[in-house]
């Protein structure tokens, strides 16, 4: 398969309709039809399906066309990146609340090692090319990679009782601390059976774990919180949740336009590559 014959299978698949395909990427309607047929014939399979009205797609056609997409977009990369005669990319990427140091310099390096010359923006929040953020707070249009899955822990100050002490959900909570809470956080109303009678009378309310961190290393109270994010703040130790298996999965959030993104689709498929299931040490 060669760079048009991806451009009309993807112009075919979108639009479902012959006339309109080659009208959108300057086709006639023959040499459209025939670059489709010879794809098909390379691939040993068909891909679409002629109705009266417009075509259908297969399955294969399916499957065919994430993959399509991002070959497209790479090839396209390459072009550009030529035919300005300099080799540096750029990608602007903005980082969430709440994300740990360790994850955002996971990120940096695997962008500066699969894309050559790259000139990466960071940013605060959402704004950029796609952010690292989590999965429970992408948007309803975005498309989610997964780079890694934490647990939470419970916070407590380092110069407390509990630092010798393997605290646990299943202690008396109610009798020995007072919580702080994120109320506002998505991950609230799961907490909530730890919380217990408590949370009618929360230590503090914090509106990111961040500033839990804060408040907990200030000895206002004890808060439950990322693994990652505990592990990188000094003055605390930290107790597992045994019984609640609550995890978040932390990755790169990116709208369906950023696929024709050659740069991205780079970062994405080295991200997808070195993906586990833990924090990267």
């Amino acid at each position: 398969m060669d760079y048009r014959q991806l451009r009309a299978f993807i112009a075919v698949f979108e639009e479902r309709n012959i006339t309109a395909a080659a009208q959108r990427i300057h086709l006639t309607q023959p040499a459209l039809s025939g670059s489709i047929k010879l794809l098909e014939e390379s691939l040993g399979t068909s891909l679409f399906v002629r109705k009266a009205r417009g075509v259908e797609v297969t399955d294969d056609a399916r499957s065919l066309y994430p993959q399509a997409r991002r070959m497209l977009a790479e090839a396209e990369q390459l072009i550009r990146r030529f035919r300005t005669g300099h080799h540096h990319e750029k990608l602007a990427i903005g980082i969430e609340q709440d994300i740990a140091r360790k994850a955002v310099q996971h990120l940096v390096a695997t962008a500066h090692a699969c894309i050559p010359g790259l000139q990466l923006d960071m940013l605060s929040g959402c704004d950029g090319d796609a952010r690292l953020g989590c999965e429970d707070l992408r948007c309803e249009d975005e498309l989610f990679l997964p780079i890694f899955s934490e647990s939470y822990v419970i916070a407590t100050p380092a110069s407390t009782p509990w630092a010798d002490k393997k605290l646990t959900e299943n202690d008396p909570l109610d009798d020995l601390v007072s919580w702080i809470m994120c109320p506002t956080h998505t991950s609230h109303q799961r907490l909530m059976p730890i919380y217990g009678t408590a949370a009618s009378s929360p230590a503090a309310h914090a509106s990111n774990f961040s500033l839990a961190l804060d408040l907990v290393v200030a000895e206002v109270g004890i808060a439950i919180v990322p693994a990652s994010l505990a592990k990188e703040t000094a003055g605390i130790i930290t107790h597992p949740l045994d019984t609640l298996d609550l995890k978040r999965r932390v990755g790169l959030c990116y709208p369906v336009q950023s696929l024709e993104n050659g740069t991205l689709t780079l970062l994405r498929n080295a991200l997808d590559i070195k993906s586990s299931v833990s924090i990267p040490q």
